[in-house]
């Protein structure tokens, strides 16, 4: 592929969100081996699912859910990220772009995918810190951090983003006002029938609502303080320790303006998403096409296809703007609204009420074609009536029916499915249609709805549609469909992770060829789901006979160290219980100024992080720090992590056992072990609990009397608390309890289930019984462990630096790079 770099041309993409990478992944599609891409990114995550922020505010999601390019993504299609640098210049003359750090990339096309800045009042008080807008994943992280001690959010703005961020903070238990100016709430999305509908659901959640409310100031502590409240004009005044400001957005057109391209509203764009130079296109929420700016995913994700054709050069299409929906991601209500709504003294309207179930539908007819529509309460029609929005089909016959739906106007079960033509959308947020999905369950065999988000992105997104994909499935899978059957691992098989794992051990199945081959694997070599998965559960079940395959793992534990953003990686060596001395403290030291290691951290876990090592060095960074004793922390793997400390009873006056002996001793005893996922481990040598062992996948908590075991902590996200597992008295029984827990969790929990989500599966009663109550079976998980580790406790940086074939991979793979 290096030897192609010559004759590539140089695309250099400004914007690392949605738009820049939907357009880069059709630029794939259509010719994968055109361009050299770099992406510049202003923000340091790879990209996300930006729809997804108020489920990630909500708690709903993870932010790993919500990534929609892995980095590994990156790395695989060759292109160059440049995260957490935006781009501050464009030399047109010269066609390179400049970062606010310094970085140059020249290019011979370039796209411009800047997106949009939110709208920020110019109030007084807009400043004080707690005033914020909500707009990327740090907004949603800064509102969690005030949320967690605080109580009182204010939302202005009764929008479509402002709603989404006032259920999320609801749900973080935050007493919620809402400010909006309009006398109705999503006055650009509901007529006022619908409006009210959903200002009675919300207030029936405990939000206030402000309509017909303007904003006058913010006030505070002093001058420039935390946010105290809210002053409206009329001179109403709202207790507030958070105000988000949910009231619209603008395209972000400072860096083109600067450039000399033109702009109006946003970046000037023809049919062709081509600016007013030729090398330059546009996309997204920054441009503006014939006096038009769009906001929705819909009509973005057409923009990427059109930009892609003409970047490759494949076709002449142009951008034309369909219609498109509308939906709110508030857990619980539905609604949905399309095309003109509102309507004018030109349309009739078609209505349905049913204020007892809180349903309200209009439908608004311009002679006998459907032109708009609006579904609060029971949104299940919503998909058919938008397809017959779009289409503009001539309505005969439905107009008597249509408001109840396809099911009056068909006999077939699944009717609203059944009438749509194959071209019909199914997933508005990534354009993908009926028959997409249909052609895809056929061709690879599908039979769940992760098996179709994953080939074809449908439901990836909002989710909105996840229903819709599931009738599909049944459609064609017809009695072979079991929405409530097991989920299969992948797409290779229909067998689930715990049929898998029992096979293997009853089959005395010893290879990933002999699983597949015996469970009838439906490709020849498997995917990357199933061979990580395959990988580990044959290492767990037949420690010393298993021969761990490298490849079959994911590139952080291939490689021993965490890929970072900019392609470097970050070490990480064991300090046993958060424990160090001064020689190794001296060693790292002198590996950092060796090395020119540019950044140093001490982490959560009590380890030290190097940040910024190089490939070709790793091996060399391994040897020196091998030769002072220190060996991996696995930081990258799915294994033992860290068992963290506090100082015990050694040191503190409140300490009543020595817990930082007992963090080392466990450390000693569980460290190289593998995992369905990573494994925290705490010990806290009083009922204060200074080591956070109440939030570790397993937890121990001196008291006088001896220790209290915990499992099933998250200290994620979601955070989760652990449960009580036992008391017991003796040193010897902590160690002996949680190898078998360990033990239990590494032989029975599914690949990539952390212990929290595997104990509320499984249930702590299951995990008491096989641990605490059967003392016979936990000796005997406690040995098997042990037997497990005299095959896993070898350090890998050890091994790795040691083999000179294993040492030339790293300088080869860098000498790719």
């Amino acid at each position: 592929m290096n030897s192609m770099t010559g004759i590539r041309k140089k695309l250099v993409v400004v914007g690392n969100g949605m738009a820049g990478m939907r357009t880069v992944e059709e630029i794939l599609r259509r010719a994968p081996g055109m361009f050299d891409i770099t992406v510049f990114g202003a923000e340091a995550q790879p990209n996300y699912d930006r729809i997804m922020l108020s489920p990630l505010l909500a708690g709903d999601k993870t932010f790993e859910q919500i990534v929609l390019n892995s980095l590994e993504w990156y790395a695989e299609h060759y292109i160059q990220l440049i995260a957490g640098e935006a781009v501050t210049e464009i030399d047109r003359a010269h066609r390179t772009v400049t970062g606010a750090k310094g970085t140059v990339a020249d290019y011979d096309i370039l796209l411009l995918a800047t997106g949009s800045n939110p709208f920020v009042l110019p109030l007084p008080g807009t400043a004080r810190p707690g005033v914020m807008t909500f707009r990327s994943v740090a907004d949603v992280e800064q509102m969690l951090t005030i949320a967690a001690p605080h109580k009182r959010a204010v939302v202005i703005g009764g929008g479509l983003l402002g709603l989404e961020a006032a259920h999320g903070l609801n749900l973080r238990g935050m007493a919620v006002s809402v400010v909006h100016l309009m006398p109705t709430l999503m006055e650009r999305q509901l007529d006022a029938s619908a409006a009210h509908l959903l200002e009675r659901n919300l207030t029936e959640r405990g939000m206030a609502i402000y309509t017909c409310a303007d904003t006058q100031s913010f006030d505070g502590e002093g001058e420039d303080g935390p946010v105290h409240g809210v002053i409206l004009k009329d001179g109403r005044r709202i207790a507030a320790d958070l105000v988000v400001m949910a009231v619209g957005i603008r395209p972000n057109v400072n860096l083109a303006k600067s450039a000399g391209i033109a702009c109006g509203r946003g970046v000037l764009v023809d049919d062709a998403m081509r600016t007013c130079d030729p090398a330059i296109f546009a996309i997204g929420e920054c441009v503006e096409h014939n006096k038009q700016c769009y906001g929705l995913v819909a009509p973005i994700w057409d923009m990427a296809k059109v930009a892609a054709d003409h970047i490759c050069g494949v076709a002449q299409s142009g951008f034309v703007p369909a219609a498109a929906g509308t939906r709110l991601k508030v857990s619980g209500i539905e609604m949905f609204s399309a095309g003109m709504f509102m309507g004018d003294e030109t349309t009739e309207d078609i209505l349905l009420r049913d204020a007892g179930r809180g349903v309200y539908k209009r439908l608004v007819l311009r002679g006998d074609r459907l032109v708009g529509a609006v579904c609060f309460g029971d949104t299940r029609d919503a998909g058919w009536y938008f397809q017959l929005l779009k289409d503009g089909e001539v309505l005969g016959e439905l107009r008597e029916t249509m408001i109840s739906g396809p099911a009056s106007v068909s006999s077939d079960p699944n009717k609203t499915l059944t009438m749509m033509p194959g071209h019909a959308e199914i997933c508005g947020c990534n354009g993908v249609s009926k028959s997409t999905i249909c052609n895809a369950i056929e061709a690879f065999e599908l039979c769940s709805v992760d098996d179709v988000r994953a080939k074809t992105k449908a439901s990836a997104s909002c989710g909105s549609c996840t229903g819709l994909v599931e009738g599909l499935l049944k459609l064609s899978l017809g009695d072979k469909f079991a929405p409530d059957a097991v989920k299969p691992m992948c797409k290779c098989t229909s067998n689930g992770h715990d049929e898998v794992r029992r096979r293997i051990k009853g089959g005395g199945l010893k290879t990933m060829h002999a699983v597949m081959q015996a469970l009838e694997w439906r490709t020849a070599d498997g995917c990357a789901s199933c061979r990580p998965a395959l990988n580990f559960y044959l290492l767990s079940a037949w420690p010393g006979e298993y021969v761990d395959d490298a490849q079959s793992r994911f590139v952080n534990e291939r490689v021993h160290a965490n890929i970072q953003k900019d392609g470097t990686y970050s070490v990480v060596p064991r300090m046993w219980g958060g424990t160090t001395t001064a020689g190794e403290l001296r060693a790292i030291a002198d590996v950092v100024d060796k090395f020119n290691i540019p950044a140093v951290k001490v982490t959560g876990g009590q380890r030290i992080d190097m940040l910024g090592v190089k490939k070709e060095d790793l091996r060399a960074v391994w040897e020196d720090l091998n030769a002072a004793g220190l060996v991996s922390g696995h930081a990258y793997g799915k294994a033992l992590r860290t068992v963290k400390t506090c100082v015990g009873s050694q040191w503190c006056r409140f300490g009543v056992q020595d817990s930082t002996a007992m963090g080392v001793a466990l450390e000693k005893a569980t460290w190289g072990s593998w995992h369905p996922h990573k494994v925290k481990l705490a010990v806290s040598g009083c009922p204060r609990n200074c080591a956070e062992a109440t939030i570790k996948d397993f937890g121990v908590i001196a008291t006088e009397a001896g220790w209290d075991l915990h499992v099933g902590g998250n200290g994620g996200i979601k955070l989760r608390g652990t449960e009580l597992l036992c008391k017991v008295t003796s040193e010897e029984e902590v160690i002996e309890y949680a190898c078998a827990f360990l033990q239990l969790y590494r032989m029975e929990a599914r690949y990539l289930e952390r212990t929290a989500p595997w104990i509320e599966r499984v249930e702590l009663k299951y995990v008491q019984e096989k641990i605490v109550d059967n003392a016979e079976l936990r000796r005997a998980l406690f040995e098997d462990f042990l037997y497990a580790q005299k095959f896993t406790q070898t350090d890998p940086w050890a091994q790795e630096a040691a083999s000179e074939v294993l040492g030339r991979k790293y300088s080869a793979m860098a000498e790719l790079v």
